[in-house]
């Protein structure tokens, strides 16, 4: 079974479990931003509709796509030699 996969033996392992801890983090403060918070009741998200979780996970994957583009525009090429 690959590494950080769940395994239902052992239960969730993560590769990076501060990398985990960030992500749910930011999920409720997008979830936040989006005004999807007020049906999560002490981390339960049964009472969110499949529209607003989807909208949570759809913005943050578009932000990291935007934070990844704007890394990669920030890197200058190596230079070339000839």
């Amino acid at each position: 079974m690959a590494r950080g996969s769940y395994n239902r033996s052992r239960g969730a392992t993560h590769v990076v479990p501060e990398a985990w801890q960030a992500m749910n983090n930011w999920k409720y403060e997008i979830a936040r931003e989006l005004g999807v918070d007020s049906n999560i009741q002490n981390g339960y998200w049964g009472n969110v509709s499949s529209r607003d979780a989807g909208s949570v996970g759809g913005h943050m994957t578009r932000k990291m796509v935007e934070m990844a583009q704007q890394q990669l525009a920030a890197k200058t090429p190596p230079a070339t030699t000839r």
